[in-house]
């Protein structure tokens, strides 16, 4: 969860638990053990209900999560009924009174005005009030709290609202995961199309010039051919093992030395302890392409690429060197920074996808100059992070 989230998560509670306090005076009588203040046992009941509503509110407005979290957050307003909807319906009721259809239809009055107005609505029908608060994302309303009570006086009118604030910032919090993991799927599907027309093509027409010539060769090419664009494509998670990944990159180096022979050297220095470390799926594969097809295809002679793997207390270092072309400086930090297209998109797909899941100081480090070759190394800790709503395992 973000800083901001978080300062307004503890606003939130605050402001609830000063509202309740306003509004019922919490005379919570005592044991013969003394629990602190009025306003102490006040806060701490307000926490508990929000703590027990938390958990079904992480993935946003469902229906199965709004009957759980409703049950809480009535408790927590001490009200007879308490209803949430999204724009269309009512997800859940949670009631301690029978809730008659004339009350829910009045409730259904209640949040449509909310809804259009985004603000909070105090509506008296039959002798009973109904204080709908909108659920905010943004600047648009995508559901409400609405709570019965007999009279609805400023301080449950606040605390009504406040608790809304509360479910809107988990909702928030629920679609920027959401947004998060569907980022992540779309640059899973970048880096799987700029494997494929270049690097299929470029295989294929090698496998065919060994048909004739050495069929046995053919074969084997096939299929390894088969085998990594089966692991490319897969959809299977986000993550997979570093062991995995080499595996992969292996089948890839002997598609490639079947078209350029001798010309692709290949050196290997991997720490067996980092094998089993989880990385972000594709994220060491586009390395080893973008060394073939920017650093060494250039050079009549070739050249050699290096791989290495290190462990570094806890994280994991991998490298990818080679002793190429290089890049221009300016040139890569343009690419990377997203403002020049068609060029080395591998390389800024990962370093987006390892920022966005380890934060931005964990981006692909990268030391080129033209004609002194290529090196990228990334540090990925040794500990798998949390996956965001939405995506594989």
């Amino acid at each position: 969860m973000s800083p901001a989230l978080q300062i307004t998560l503890i606003a939130t509670i605050v402001a609830v638990g000063i509202a309740a306090i306003g509004y019922f005076g919490f005379k919570i009588s005592r044991s013969t053990k003394e629990m602190g203040t009025d306003a102490e046992e006040a806060t701490f009941t307000t926490l508990h209900h929000m703590s027990v509503a938390v958990p079904h509110l992480e993935r946003g407005l469902t229906s199965e999560g709004a009957a759980k979290s409703a049950k809480a957050l009535r408790r927590l307003l001490n009200c007879p009924v308490l209803l949430i909807s999204d724009t269309r319906s009512i997800l859940a009721t949670d009631s301690g009174i029978d809730f008659t259809a004339a009350l829910e239809e009045e409730a259904g009055k209640a949040f449509s005005t909310a809804l259009a107005t985004g603000k909070t609505q105090v509506n008296r029908s039959s002798g009973q009030d109904f204080v709908s608060a909108p659920i905010m994302v943004g600047d648009q309303a995508v559901g409400t709290v609405t709570a019965l009570t007999p009279r609805a006086g400023a301080g449950f009118v606040r605390a009504v609202s406040e608790v809304a604030v509360f479910v809107s910032a988990q909702v928030s919090t629920a679609q920027l995961d959401e947004n998060k993991a569907m980022l992540l799927e779309a640059q899973m599907r970048a880096l799987r199309a700029q494997i494929s027309p270049h690097f299929i093509y470029n295989s294929l027409n090698a496998i065919a010039s060994f048909i004739n010539t050495d069929p046995a060769r053919a074969r084997e090419l096939v299929i390894e051919f088969a085998d990594f664009t089966r692991y490319s494509f897969r959809r299977r998670g986000e993550f997979t093992t570093l062991a995995e990944e080499l595996e992969a990159i292996d089948r890839y180096l002997l598609l490639e030395k079947a078209r350029f022979g001798e010309r692709i050297k290949v050196s290997l220095r991997i720490a067996p302890e980092v094998l089993p470390t989880q990385i972000p799926f594709l994220s060491l594969q586009p390395l080893v392409e973008n060394a073939v097809r920017h650093g060494l295809e250039a050079r009549e002679d070739g050249g050699v690429i290096s791989i290495t793997a290190t462990e570094d207390g806890l994280h994991a270092v991998i490298s990818v060197e080679d002793d190429g072309v290089g890049m221009d400086p300016e040139q890569l930090a343009s690419v990377l920074a997203g403002t020049t297209v068609n060029m080395h998109v591998g390389l800024r797909n990962v370093d987006v996808r390892l920022r966005q899941l380890y934060g931005n100081a964990n981006g692909l480090i990268i030391d080129t100059a033209p004609g002194a070759g290529t090196q990228i190394t990334m540090r990925i800790p040794k500990f798998r992070p949390p996956r965001p709503a939405g995506t594989g395992a």
